[in-house]
């Protein structure tokens, strides 16, 4: 019989202490071509993540030197590979709280290995469209955002934002003068969980508009289209 190999063309890394489950996980992801490496600290997973430079980290929050939370925070300081929360906590806090430290994304336990699959083919074709189809500065107004460096810059001036709201910056940018639905913004930053929760949406949005407008109550750039959702409007669109 003429044996095939399969061709890897991305690598995961998954952080996680439980064997059996990790066990699974890699057969699952080996079996639909990914390349796998596996460790089980918050320590080993910052290791491998800087010198294997994976594609995708797979994440359980339990771990037995630290919180996964710990782990994001850390690895947002100097990388922005997409991360997968993987827990058994099924809290809205917990999730919340992933998110906001930088977490792309979070399934709770136990999942389907479909979803599974489909979520890290979701994560792994956004990170490659903004690699791929989008020019790494945009600059409106005196703001400047480095999505390659991931520092937002308003007069020469790092401006702080949370994860959430950077998403939502990301997520409008890449989107330029076209309108993005709330349902669209709620699923891309927080899941399908959330889509009735547009009073985070709002928080956020009104938020960024305090640190990125000159007029945080007159916007020129994050628009809101009524009834529907937000539009960033390019600086050559946008009204005086």
């Amino acid at each position: 019989m003429k044996s095939t190999s399969l061709t890897f063309t991305h690598t995961l890394l998954l952080v996680e202490d439980d064997t059996q489950i990790r066990r699974f996980l890699r057969q699952s992801m080996e079996s639909e071509g990914f390349n796998v490496r596996e460790v089980a600290t918050l320590a080993d997973g910052l290791v491998d993540a800087g010198t294997a430079r994976p594609d995708l980290v797979v994440l359980d929050l339990s771990l037995p030197d630290g919180d996964g939370k710990q782990f994001v925070q850390e690895l947002r300081s100097w990388s922005q590979v997409p991360v997968l929360v993987l827990s058994a906590r099924s809290a809205e806090a917990e999730k919340i709280a992933a998110l906001e430290a930088g977490a792309d994304d979070y399934l709770t336990k136990p999942f389907s290995t479909g979803e599974l699959l489909a979520r890290v083919r979701a994560l792994l074709r956004r990170a490659a469209a903004m690699r791929d189809g989008e020019p790494a500065t945009v600059r409106f107004g005196d703001v400047e955002v480095d999505r390659s460096r991931r520092v937002v810059k308003r007069a020469g001036q790092p401006v702080h934002l949370t994860d959430i709201e950077y998403r939502i910056l990301l997520c409008l940018l890449a989107n330029a003068d076209r309108v993005v639905t709330q349902r669209h913004l709620l699923t891309e930053v927080w899941g399908q969980a959330y889509l009735e929760r547009g009073h985070y949406l709002r928080i956020h949005i009104s938020h960024l508009r305090q640190k990125l407008e000159q007029d945080s109550a007159r916007p020129r750039f994050i628009l809101t289209e009524t009834g529907v959702g937000y539009r960033f409007m390019p600086p050559a669109n946008a009204p005086d």
